[in-house]
């Protein structure tokens, strides 16, 4: 069993965001300034989380992303990491992390049901991660890495989202870094996703660039390869580096959507379920369920939901849109 939405796309991929709250201030996923956050009220519980994430499962959702913010300060996470884990038809659960605190708990979590994490690193200059971030350690994110290997959490992701005059020199180092770690580097480009991802549109850099930037010398060639790890189900395109088995994806938002194909949406920490990730419909689930809705009656507001997913963003290169309501770290990565 799958849910469908109108446009015949069967969507069974939900990113679940367990708080807004982030040990980094990424530039562009976090305004400059103290964030607006959610009191501890606004907050889902873990038990909504759980008992949502069952229902969303029921209706045929079978990947689960636990998101945030940094979803590793969510107290109790391995908790819900087990309650989720532990559901029949769910095929595979996955974390999305910065990996600042991964190494303290990286085979906790593996023990506990999950399959795989995703982990953001966008440079691996200490001083450019340090502006990124706005004061992050570069060195703990790199422990928690091997961290992540060690414990078995693959195949280990690494996220780098591609910036002009920032970090895009850097695209044949962490070609490198992916290949001697074993793991599966994904380039994204740039997405004007709130206030913070307007304002890094500048530093947008294409899809196609970063292919012929990472082909720079035959030893580094990208050959295009199916993509087995996620059946076709995910928005990266793959290629596998010449004279290698490594493999990295390429993520091209903007500049060569996947709507026609998207699987997914996403639950926030405070309830929303969001349709598009460029877009602002969505639909508030914990309202309804702290009233007392029934598992029938929330089950019958996300099938609704998703029949009103809209057909594709408005990311286009040149577009000035954004989702203003929403930060990335609101949202959920």
């Amino acid at each position: 069993m799958s849910m469908e939405d109108s446009y015949g796309r069967a969507i069974r991929y939900l990113r679940v965001s367990v708080t807004d709250r982030c040990n980094l201030r990424c530039d562009y996923c976090r305004p400059a300034g103290e964030p607006l956050l959610p009191t501890h009220q606004e907050l889902l519980t873990l038990e909504e989380i759980a008992r949502l994430g069952r229902l969303f499962v029921d209706l045929g959702i079978d990947r689960l992303r636990l998101t945030g913010g940094e979803p590793l300060l969510r107290r109790n996470l391995i908790w819900l990491v087990r309650e989720l884990a532990a559901l029949p038809s769910l095929r595979e659960l996955s974390l999305t992390t910065n990996a600042l605190l991964l190494d303290r708990c990286a085979t906790e979590l593996k023990q506990a049901g999950l399959a795989r994490v995703n982990i953001s690193l966008d440079t691996l200059d200490p001083a450019t991660f340090a502006r990124i971030t706005r004061g992050g350690e570069l060195s703990r994110v790199l422990a928690g890495i091997e961290a992540a290997v060690g414990a078995g959490l693959k195949p280990v992701k690494i996220n780098m989202v591609v910036m002009r005059e920032v970090n895009d020199h850097e695209i044949p180092a962490m070609i490198d870094f992916a290949v001697q770690h074993g793991l599966v580097l994904r380039f994204i480009e740039t997405m004007p996703v709130g206030r913070a991802g307007l304002g890094s549109a500048h530093r947008f850099v294409s899809a196609d660039e970063i292919v012929a930037r990472a082909c720079h010398g035959e030893e580094k060639g990208l050959i295009p390869v199916a993509n087995p790890r996620e059946g076709g189900a995910g928005p990266a395109r793959y290629f596998r580096i010449a004279g290698s088995a490594a493999e990295v994806g390429i993520i091209s938002a903007r500049s060569r959507h996947f709507c026609d194909t998207c699987n997914r949406m996403r639950l926030t920490s405070r309830g929303e379920l969001v349709l598009c990730l460029g877009g602002m419909d969505q639909v508030d689930l914990k309202t309804p369920m702290r009233d007392g809705a029934s598992d029938a009656e929330l089950c019958e507001m996300i099938r609704q939901a998703v029949r009103n997913k809209p057909r594709q963003h408005h990311f286009q290169v040149g577009a000035e849109e954004a989702s203003s309501l929403w930060d990335m770290s609101g949202l959920g990565g």
